[in-house]
């Protein structure tokens, strides 16, 4: 057995040995929290001061506070209708029957809200995952997307091919493609259609983003090995409100978000409404060493400098839910309905070597979901979680220009003629800006269904089951050629999985462990029409079906105070997605009928200290080193031929590209984090990841020496550093009015677009500062933003090389109102 292999065993056996036999002595605290009057108080947090162990209590008011060490504790509880209270108990038997009696307010207790929010996020810090967890809370008050928020995280590069509604990808240290997962509230965010994503969906209707780094924990298991993006949507119902937002900036972007909530606190009736609206042209300046003019003749011109155009893009969406919170029956149940539409234009293909003009894609999206979960479901300890998605997709591409256009916007010319004219190159019969002329619709419909069953045996041991089921069903259709209208190719890609984990929290709590395997079988069938013969349409058919098992283990070791040491490690696959198989044309992707399975087997071992409390200081530090071996990497073809001189064009002008295997590679880094806060009101960060990603196959097919054995992996940036400073001034023109400031960096380091070593193919050094301000009024309610993105307005770029906007300014209003008609 190979050591990569032989390690994960070694670490789930020794784990496993430590979660059966260490047992300390916990005790499980039950009670009420009330008022005065005898009333129940419901959402109220319920904390153990100086440990991670918290509660929230339901309806009733009741809370259980799960493996408490013996010893005396303090008890913290928080809510915003009520103000904070701090209670001492002694533990010192299994089990705590502890009635507690608050006061109410009438003011919104901001410090309990900042305390549950900080337990919420430590928690899941401090588990054992490889995790990192966004807060929004800020953000949302400013003219940032989720993905700028994402791009700024340590570990996270945020690959998109342009301006706002580009494609995008995701890469975690070096992994990437569908290596990664993107969830919506634990459902894949594909199922809900590109114009519902994590480019459109504003930061005020997130609650917590959830970055994930290898092993991922059980509710979220799937087809993946490099981890996950989990964003968790706003579910507080403990008050009714509504809140709107509206920006405008540079490049004519506009947009706009509202949301809702109520609840009937009589009988737990809850519905939760949200919308957005994006809009912008993308009209910032194309430069840089890949912007290119045609001369007439084709005489190529370099770092030319002109308005981009036929990019513009509009999104708007919504996301209805009805249901009940906190009843007898559930803790939650939802029906849910989203819709999306979207027009987005095609500027280039691949790379922007060359303008399209008239090419663009519409894309529409309806989609119904179920949402159930209920603790302590029939017994005590039996919790069940249940996530049904269906969707319909539909995608409709158009590209029947055929005349080249250059990045003035005007046609390509000819050389000039005998009379010294210059004339355009002309329509070509058959052809758009991508090759042939197409008219498509893609019709797709997406069944996600996940359900995840835990049971908690005794106190501090847990067992779940998970099983997820996805099945996309895609038609591709030629509107282009009528005679051909019955000629239906039909795509479809599914995928069981069944997975396994156990948790344990011994050593009075002081390590935890976790332990998981899954199986995966995927199967792939495409029915593809290729001839006609008196009425009846031939197919070809091509079915493979794979099935693989993973396993992973994950532990933290909370070594002294604030300390906590945090490892874990695991040996998976990840099958190719529909779009990686069959093709994504809107997106410039060719379909690869031969991808195969990645196998990826991942060792993440880090350091989280703090948050470090001394006077009005406070300082936490993080740090991780992994390594990452490969096998059959799903990655992006890049260039692999050689560079003539002088013919540096011929690599340039790439209109399409698709995913394929590198047999074997390797990554290993680093990343840290470090984050000061004083006084609550000046809040630092700095944070970097660093790593090489190696190319490891020596011999090439033919059993000679591979040119690029050793080397580092194309199109993928391996250095980035981010900083950030905020501090906030109270009482600033009014009373309790608060003015934030904002200061941002970015660097990435510079890093090659294809394999051959070239100058004119490394991507420069991108290192770009943001500037900001918001104003909170008085009463809360308002709050003024102005954002001055990319202010040096330094070139940055993105996958091959595609320019990215620079220098913008950007002003926001957010408006809130709390509260209202609370029953």
């Amino acid at each position: 057995m190979k050591l990569e292999g032989f390690i994960p065993y070694i670490l789930i056996c020794l784990l496993t040995l430590l979660s059966i036999t260490a047992f300390g002595q916990l005790s499980t605290v039950t009670g009420k929290i009330h008022l005065a009057s005898g009333e129940s108080v419901s959402h109220a947090t319920i904390r153990v001061k100086g440990t991670d162990i918290s509660s929230m209590s339901d309806k009733e008011g009741r809370y259980s506070l799960n493996n408490v060490p013996y010893g005396n504790r303090e008890i913290q509880v928080t809510a915003i209708e009520i103000q904070p209270k701090t209670v001492r108990l002694k533990v010192d038997k299994p089990i705590h029957n502890f009635l507690i009696a608050v006061s109410a307010t009438g003011d919104i207790a901001l410090e309990g809200v900042e305390v549950s929010r900080m337990t919420e996020k430590r928690e899941m810090e401090t588990s054992g995952f490889a995790v990192a967890v966004i807060e929004t809370k800020e953000a949302s008050l400013r003219n940032l997307t989720t993905n700028e928020l994402l791009d700024r995280a340590v570990g996270v590069r945020v690959r998109q091919n342009g301006g706002v509604g580009a494609p995008i990808e995701y890469n975690l240290n070096g992994m990437s493609g569908s290596a990664v997962g993107i969830f919506l509230d634990g459902i894949e965010v594909s199922t809900y259609g590109s114009s519902f994503n994590l480019n459109n969906i504003p930061p005020a209707m997130i609650e917590r983003i959830e970055v994930y780094k290898g092993v991922l924990p059980s509710h979220l298991s799937g087809d993946y090995v490099g981890g996950a993006i989990n964003v968790v949507m706003k579910k507080d119902a403990s008050a009714n409100n509504i809140t709107a937002a509206l920006s405008y900036g540079s490049f004519n972007t506009a947009q706009g978000d509202l949301s809702a909530l109520y609840r009937n606190q009589k009988n737990g009736f809850t519905t939760r409404m949200s919308g957005f609206y994006t809009y912008t042209d993308n009209s910032y300046k194309m430069r840089g060493k890949f912007s290119k003019y045609t001369q007439p003749g084709g005489r190529v011109m370099r770092y030319y400098e002109g308005k981009r155009f036929n990019d513009s893009y509009r999104a708007a969406g919504g996301r209805f839910e009805f249901g009940f919170t906190d009843v007898d029956w559930a803790d939650q149940f939802f029906l849910g309905y989203n819709v999306s539409d979207t027009y987005n234009e095609i500027p280039h293909g691949t790379t922007m070597a060359r303008p399209y003009v008239g090419r663009h894609a519409e894309y529409q999206a309806n989609a119904f979901s179920l949402n159930y979960n209920k603790r302590n479901l029939f017994v005590e300890g039996l919790a069940l979680n249940l996530d049904a998605v269906h969707s319909r997709r539909t995608t409709y591409l158009e590209d029947t220009v055929s005349m080249r256009y250059n990045w003035d916007g005007n046609p390509l010319l000819l050389a000039p003629n005998q009379d010294g004219e210059l004339l355009p190159e002309g329509h070509l019969s058959g052809k758009g800006q991508q090759g042939d002329a197409v008219i498509s619709d893609i019709q797709r419909q997406i069944t996600n269904i996940r359900s995840n069953l835990a049971y908690t045996i005794i106190s501090g041991h847990r067992v779940a089951v998970n099983y997820k089921y996805e099945l996309t069903d895609r038609n591709d259709k030629d509107l282009l050629n009528p005679a051909k209208d019955r000629w239906v190719t039909r795509n479809q890609v599914s995928k069981g999985i069944v997975s396994m984990n156990y948790e344990a929290q011994t050593f009075d709590g002081k390590l935890r462990t976790n332990i998981l395997g899954k199986y995966t079988e995927s199967r792939n069938r495409q029915t593809k029409p290729v001839d006609e013969v008196n009425g009846i349409i031939n197919h070809e058919k091509k079915t493979t079906r794979e099935g693989n098992f993973g396993y992973g283990a994950t532990v933290s070791y909370n070594a002294i105070p604030n300390l906590f040491v945090i490892g874990s490690a695991e040996n998976s696959y990840v099958a190719p997605t529909e779009s990686q198989i069959f093709g994504d044309p809107e997106n410039n992707l060719m379909p690869n009928m031969q991808i195969t399975s990645e196998q990826n087997i991942n060792y993440n071992l880090g350091l989280r200290y703090g948050t470090i409390e001394f006077g009005k200081h406070k300082l936490s530090v993080y740090g991780n080193v992994f390594w990452r071996n490969g096998y059959d990497k799903i990655t992006l073809r890049t260039v692999v031929d050689g560079i003539i001189e002088g013919r540096e064009q011929d690599h340039e002008d790439i209109q399409v590209t698709q995913y394929v295997n590198l047999s074997k590679t390797q990554s290993r880094g680093f990343e840290s984090e470090i984050i000061y806060i004083y006084d609550n009101k000046l809040n630092m960060l700095f944070n970097l990841s660093k790593f090489n990603s190696l190319f490891k196959q020596e011999l090439d097919e033919s059993g000679k020496p591979n040119d690029f054995y050793n080397r580092q992996i194309p199109n993928e940036p391996f250095f980035t550093m981010n900083g950030s400073v905020q501090y906030r001034m109270n009482n600033i023109i009014q009373k309790q009015a608060a003015l934030n400031v904002y200061y941002n960096m970015g660097y990435v380091a510079p890093f090659n677009t294809v394999w051959p070593e070239s100058e004119w193919f490394v991507t420069p050094t991108q290192f770009h500062h943001d500037i900001g301000a918001s104003y909170r009024f008085p009463s809360g309610k308002m709050v003024v933003s102005l954002d001055l993105k990319n202010i040096l307005d330094a070139e940055v770029y993105d996958n091959f090389g595609v320019i990215k906007p620079g220098r913008g300014a950007y002003v926001k209003l957010n408006y809130t109102i709390n509260n209202f008609n609370k029953f």
